[in-house]
């Protein structure tokens, strides 16, 4: 591992990630690889989503004569 951040969390997020590594023997920078490998994962899970809200149109892009509104 050669690349090193830095983050400041807040009280309760540190307590919570001490506790974390105390019960379950991980170290702390485990915990948050983990997480941020969990996160990764789960944005790639649904990449259609980046297509959202980039329609454009009518409201109504059927053009069949039985499904048109009048």
């Amino acid at each position: 591992m050669s690349h090193t951040i830095t983050i400041r969390l807040t009280r309760e997020l540190a307590e919570w990630l001490e506790a974390m590594s105390a019960r379950t023997g991980l170290s702390q920078g485990k915990i948050i690889r983990d997480q941020i490998e969990k996160a990764r994962a789960a944005s790639s899970e649904r990449p259609f989503l980046r297509l959202a809200g980039t329609i454009r149109g009518p409201k109504d892009l059927s053009t069949r004569k039985g499904f048109s509104r009048p």
